[in-house]
């Protein structure tokens, strides 16, 4: 159970970081280009992957396919914590696990229990009523781009991660690897123009987040594989503790440290989020 709380920190400590972003005048991207690179670093180190099995037969439409959108999801990851806070952010990016929930449904053919059904029927109506807020109808338009974008975003990342795995010939963590490289040059380039053309500076600042970014990240998917390795027989264990431990400890963070509001519809949302969380994972336990 260590590693699923390990797991849960690391998570919500992301989030934390985003949203001290703006007042430390973090650049964003120069910070999240780091984090890639430290991020590879520990998977080189702590997974040691194997790159001969690399060949022109591997998924590179699909690691190219995240290559782009990790760090452009994470650019809106942070624009979300950033104008909606931590509360928010963190259950549009749980209940991202709708999107390749549905893709299995109407992409690959999966069959669907009453329970799977009812958690996504609950799950559409929580992410509405979270994301609620009481402003001017242009500004709350405004606000709502980012962590709908979030949402998408991780939906689509989930099942790009879900394709790989389907993988055998290739160790996940070597796939993983590659993806990390990827991204990490697809952001340098990103600093690189920004640099060039003179809208950014380099500082060593954005140097020390990214890599405390990147330690948290990569803390994150490591002690959640070590956790889906402890609980191999049970992964449904897993998957509610993850989510629903990061929306429950984010709120928490949000309300108390940061004083995010919210309102009676917003609490609203986040208990239906948390029933969406559970259904989604009994349905995965018994079938009706």
């Amino acid at each position: 159970m260590i590693y699923i709380v390990l797991s849960i920190i690391c998570s919500v400590t992301v989030a934390v970081l985003l949203k001290l972003a703006k007042r430390y005048q973090i650049n964003i991207i120069q910070a999240v280009t780091v984090n890639y690179l430290t991020a590879l670093l520990l998977c080189f180190l702590f997974f040691k992957p194997d790159l001969n099995v690399i060949t022109a037969a591997s998924p590179w439409p699909i690691y190219l396919g995240l290559a782009v959108l990790l760090p452009t999801i994470f650019l809106f990851l942070a624009a979300s914590v950033k104008r909606l806070g931590i509360v928010k952010t963190d259950i549009a990016q749980r209940l991202s696990l709708f999107i390749p929930i549905l893709a299995a449904y109407f992409i690959f053919k999966e069959d669907f229990n009453q329970l799977k059904f009812i958690g996504l029927a609950v799950g559409f109506p929580a992410i509405v009523l979270t994301f609620l807020r009481k402003t001017d109808g242009e500004s709350n338009s405004k606000n709502w781009v980012f962590p709908i974008i979030v949402f998408f975003g991780f939906g689509v990342i989930d099942v790009l991660f879900k394709q790989i795995a389907l993988h055998k010939e290739l160790p996940y963590t070597t796939s993983l690897f590659i993806v990390f490289c990827l991204a990490f040059l697809v952001s340098l380039v990103i600093v690189i123009i920004m640099v060039i053309r003179r809208k950014t500076k380099l500082q060593l600042v954005n140097v020390v987040c990214g890599l405390i970014l990147g330690l948290f990240n990569f803390g994150n998917i490591l002690f959640y594989l070590k956790a889906h390795k402890a609980f191999a027989t049970n992964p449904s264990t897993v998957f509610a503790a993850m989510n629903l431990g990061v929306i429950v400890v984010g709120t928490i963070i949000g309300i108390v440290v940061f004083k995010e509001r919210l309102s009676k519809l917003n609490y609203f949302g986040i208990v239906l989020a948390i029933s969406a969380v559970i259904l989604i994972t009994l349905s995965q336990i018994y079938v009706i």
